[in-house]
């Protein structure tokens, strides 16, 4: 009787991760386009088509201006705005410079941490969407260490 207990948790695990696992193909492939691109402005038009971006310095974005090493920089982004729907962070040097985007549930309080590839020296964005408006900050992020393939 153990035995079968056993078996059937196991397949039950089985069936919950095969589940899972297909969630991240469906919610990369929404962006895919996104993270393929090669250019900043590419990228921002798929995310966001020609919604206008307003340069402001009223959130909170943490990047060093020096970069020991290209492979983990570290990004903390965070906002008391009301309505955040995703922040999106862009490396204008890199290959791809799509490095991350994350969504947030209405009430959800708009703040991460988190570490970047930086291939060279460039400047870092950060991009939040709200309803009705994009706010982006811009820091520029000296790389002296390569990281992306360097």
């Amino acid at each position: 009787m153990q035995g079968t207990l056993t078996r059937r948790r196991f397949g039950q695990a089985v069936l919950a991760f095969a589940a899972l696992a297909t969630v991240p193909l469906r919610v990369f492939a929404r962006n895919k386009e996104a993270f393929e691109a090669v250019k900043s402005d590419d990228a921002l038009k798929v995310l966001f088509g020609d919604k206008p971006l307003t340069e402001t310095d009223s959130f909170e974005f943490k990047v060093p201006d020096i970069a020991e090493d290209g492979s983990i920089v570290p990004v903390t982004v965070s906002t008391d705005m009301e309505g955040v729907q995703s922040i999106a962070l862009l490396v204008d040097a890199n290959p791809n410079p799509l490095s991350a985007r994350f969504h947030f549930m209405p009430g959800a309080v708009p703040e991460f941490k988190t570490r970047i590839k930086m291939g060279e020296s460039s400047d870092v964005r950060a991009v939040i969407e709200t309803a009705d408006a994009l706010y982006v900050a811009t820091k520029n992020v000296k790389v002296t260490l390569g990281g992306c393939g360097g």
